[in-house]
């Protein structure tokens, strides 16, 4: 199994992400709302930024 140093930045990310949030001991319901309203914005970030929308969950 490859190192997650060599993964693609998104799966570092995601698994950094995911740490931070399970130290977080909330309700899995309250971190889904969250990560629909950070994608929201990032989403809205991209258009701005002329960036295309290819990452939707």
């Amino acid at each position: 199994m490859p190192a997650l140093s060599e993964a693609a930045l998104e799966v570092q990310l995601a698994v950094d992400l995911i740490l931070l949030l399970e130290q977080q001991d909330l309700p899995v319901n309250t971190v889904l709302s969250a990560l629909t309203i950070v994608q929201r914005d990032f989403q809205n970030k991209a258009q701005r930024d002329g960036e295309p929308d290819t990452h939707r969950l």
